[in-house]
């Protein structure tokens, strides 16, 4: 059985691949859509990532929200704030991206991931460092 924490960061990655889904979809410009579908394939490959540890520790995959906490919230808003204008969806998903990073940061610097567990989040963290990135990026870009 996976541990509480990498249960949550696993969740937390289902939210952000739905967060850019939907954010992609209401997006208005073509330049960001296209930014957005390809983070979102991206961090759905983190997920499968996560996914395949959960299925070796006989746990069952992550292919639902979590639909609690704050996670499902800050991406909702992400998503939601697409409905306005891309300016606000870009410091949306920078404040999504911040948080993701700061949840995984946390978790690498606790001590209760199991070996097999840490040696995922350090390689999904990789990934998630360029999520961080990029959302720093489109705000500076839509600011």
């Amino acid at each position: 059985m996976a541990t509480t924490v990498f249960k949550s960061l696993t969740d937390t990655t289902f939210d952000s691949v739905e967060g850019y889904r939907q954010a992609g979809e209401k997006a208005d410009s073509p330049q960001l859509k296209q930014a957005l579908q390809q983070r979102c394939n991206q961090r759905e490959s983190t997920l499968r990532q996560m996914n395949a540890e959960l299925e070796r520790q006989g746990d069952g995959l992550v292919t639902t929200g979590s639909m609690t906490g704050e996670a499902h919230q800050m991406w909702q808003s992400i998503s939601s704030a697409f409905e306005s204008d891309d300016e606000a969806a870009a410091e949306r998903v920078e404040e999504g991206e911040d948080y993701i990073k700061g949840k995984f940061e946390e978790a690498l610097e606790g001590n209760q991931l199991e070996a097999q567990e840490r040696a995922v989040v350090e390689q999904a963290y990789n990934e998630i460092c360029e999520g961080e990135r990029f959302g720093d990026m489109i705000a500076q870009q839509y600011d």
